[in-house]
């Protein structure tokens, strides 16, 4: 009987300690919340990537906007200098460059994860025009009464270069803050054509995707991840940087119209 009631005891005890150890375990990942501020080139992904993130760990993440460049006062560098709180950042090379020189990454964090060319896109149901060729880019270019680009990396490299170099009118060029807005203007008919990144016209309602600009004059955006200097949670972010960096969110990345990075 002793016996019978010393092992009845010491399942009990076992039972109890298993219980609290797995209770232990699940509170530590609940209690890991990691903040990403992500850029619209990788927003499609990321949304289509972090449930099976958040199903697999445990970890919650929580997310908001902000162009990699520019500017404006949300960029996601203007955030970061003014105090808004985050883990890590996913956004351009470009972008993410700055802030490494700006001393706002954490040494040794930062991962390439995808690449997206630049496209063009015409509100839902309208003509589609010709950009097969240099030349008939650069006529639906010179044609257009309207072009609206973001005010972020791609968009910097078409006002800058691209349009100066076939002769566009800047009067026919409208820069956003967003790549979201960009968009939006065309799906309302505020203007004839965007051009950005791929991946931010794809899932985007109330247009239509041309396609690619011809390899001759195409800009291969490279989005990227970094921890945020000063972040509170540093292991968090780089699991969840590691997950967008493997072969688990490849998919998500391709159906978001986008290329994993070389080497992942």
């Amino acid at each position: 009987m002793k016996i019978a009631r010393s092992f009845r005891s010491w399942h009990t005890f076992a039972y109890r300690a298993l219980l609290l150890a797995v209770t232990l375990v699940f509170c530590g990942h609940a209690l890991a919340q990691v903040s990403v501020i992500v850029s619209g080139g990788f927003s499609a992904a990321f949304r289509l990537a972090l449930p099976e993130f958040e199903r697999t760990t445990g970890i919650a993440v929580t997310s908001s906007t902000g162009a990699s460049q520019g500017n404006g006062p949300e960029t996601i560098g203007a955030q970061l200098r003014r105090g808004m709180p985050a883990d890590m950042v996913i956004m351009s090379r470009e972008g993410l460059d700055d802030l490494i020189a700006g001393g706002r990454i954490a040494a040794g964090t930062d991962v390439n994860l995808a690449q997206a060319p630049l496209g063009v896109a015409v509100r839902a149901g309208a003509h589609k025009p010709d950009i097969g060729t240099v030349d008939a880019f650069r006529q639906m270019l010179l044609s257009a009464k309207s072009i609206v680009v973001p005010g972020s990396t791609t968009g910097i490299y078409l006002t800058t270069t691209l349009f100066p170099r076939f002769g566009v009118d800047s009067k026919a060029v409208t820069v956003t803050e967003r790549s979201t807005e960009s968009a939006s203007m065309v799906a309302a008919g505020n203007a004839e054509l965007v051009i950005q990144p791929v991946s931010e016209l794809l899932h985007m309602p109330g247009i239509d995707f041309v396609g690619p600009l011809p390899s001759e004059v195409q800009y291969i955006s490279v989005f990227s991840a970094a921890v945020v200097t000063g972040a509170k949670q540093v292991d968090a972010s780089k699991r969840l940087i590691s997950f967008l960096a493997s072969e688990k969110a490849s998919g998500a990345i391709r159906e978001a119209g986008m290329e994993p990075a070389k080497g992942h």
